[in-house]
């Protein structure tokens, strides 16, 4: 599905909808993380960030001052010329996020990005990417398999099933808390997590024995 989307793969049936119109990809308008960083290990965290603004022929000043700027907020300052195997997990995937962003995508495609990461360091890169869209003001279009990180970090929760996939129920979620652990703490946030474990079939009682 993100591969189409991204423009990538041809669909075999049906259409993409962007902003009101029918659309053959959405290739140049979509940043692509991954459950893997796919840093490359020859080049620093400032060279990796880059990658994106090399590619488009962004003024190298620019560039590099936009890439300063970023590392600057999400807390990788001092790290510009350390290399992918100097970082933790979570630095790491901070800086694929970087480099996700940098090049002002319209829509920003999620594969699983946080599912190696140790529950902490995973809540503080949701607070991150929260804060991102919030700032930005970007589409995301998060895969999962994490119900509680579904109900926690999105607007509307598409429950796929089945083998072809397909769209099994559609939930607007509606919780005001923008951070991940507010988000958790919402009064509604236990009805949607139990409601969507019933929609795939999960238990979430355990009986005393």
């Amino acid at each position: 599905m993100f591969n189409v989307i991204a423009g990538l793969l041809e669909a075999d049936s049906g259409d993409i909808i962007y902003r009101g119109q029918s659309v053959d990809g959405l290739r140049g308008k979509v940043g692509y993380m991954m459950q893997r960083d796919l840093l490359l290990p020859w080049r620093t965290v400032l060279q990796n960030v880059l990658i994106g603004p090399e590619l488009s022929n962004m003024p190298a000043a620019e560039a590099h001052d936009m890439a300063m700027e970023y590392l600057n907020t999400y807390g990788l300052a001092g790290f510009e010329h350390a290399y992918p195997r100097m970082l933790s997990g979570g630095m790491r995937q901070r800086v694929a996020l970087i480099r996700t962003l940098i090049n002002d995508p319209d829509i920003i495609l999620l594969d699983e990005p946080f599912s190696a990461l140790d529950y902490q360091t995973r809540l503080y890169l949701e607070g991150v990417l929260m804060e991102a869209v919030d700032t930005f003001h970007k589409t995301v279009v998060l895969v999962t398999h994490d119900i509680d990180e579904a109900v926690a970090l999105s607007r509307r929760v598409v429950v796929l099933g089945g083998r072809p996939s397909q769209v099994k129920k559609i939930y607007d979620i509606d919780i005001a808390a923008r951070s991940p652990i507010g988000a958790r703490s919402d009064p509604n946030f236990a009805g949607y997590f139990h409601a969507l474990c019933g929609e795939l079939d999960i238990q979430t009682e355990v009986k005393a024995a």
